[in-house]
């Protein structure tokens, strides 16, 4: 395993843009709203966009606190809509709303995180605190992105189209062991 976590490069990774690791002021914690870790990585390999790109964060870790970095913080990944410049993106294994994520009678997220995966998460927190001046924020994918979309089942629905990490997620244990501030949508800190 290297500093972070053990490497496991998605087939992309070099058509990501580059940048400055020591520019990176926010990290975004997400859940990957899949069953497993082999379903994430299944996606993170997914082409989505003319660059020959797709769409994963950074890091992640599965239920039992295992640490893989599929994306390099030296490259820009696809994770959050208008802030992947100046953040790292983590994925936590979780089943959020899979496998009907936009359907409106299937909006609960009802997976608890197990502390194996957030003693790791606060570990590699507390390692990308050490290592890059900038880092000073985090954010939940849900604060960053609340975009409504019309619901799979009910298009007069509007549903969030995006819920991560969810109401289980323990912000104030991580928030304890990291000296970062949770930032929301508007970039205003809570």
């Amino acid at each position: 395993m290297t500093r972070y976590a053990h490497p496991d490069w998605v087939s992309y990774q070099d058509k990501l843009d580059q940048r400055d690791p020591h520019l990176v002021d926010l990290v975004v914690i997400h859940c990957t709203e899949l069953p497993d870790m082999a379903t994430a990585r299944e996606y993170a390999e997914r082409i989505l966009y003319e660059s020959g790109t797709g769409a994963c964060g950074h890091f992640y870790i599965d239920r039992s606190g295992k640490r893989l970095q599929y994306v390099r913080i030296d490259r820009i990944a696809h994770h959050v809509r208008n802030h992947n410049e100046r953040s790292i993106g983590v994925e936590l294994v979780n089943l959020g709303r899979y496998p009907d994520w936009l359907h409106s009678d299937h909006q609960a997220m009802t997976e608890s995180y197990p502390p194996e995966q957030i003693e790791s998460l606060i570990e590699l927190l507390e390692r990308l605190v050490e290592d890059l001046p900038e880092l000073r924020y985090i954010a939940g994918h849900e604060d960053l992105d609340t975009a409504l979309v019309p619901s799979e089942n009910e298009p007069s629905i509007q549903v969030r189209r995006k819920v991560d990490p969810g109401p289980l997620f323990p912000w104030e244990t991580v928030l304890g062991h990291v000296p970062l501030q949770r930032l929301d949508s508007s970039d205003k800190l809570r």
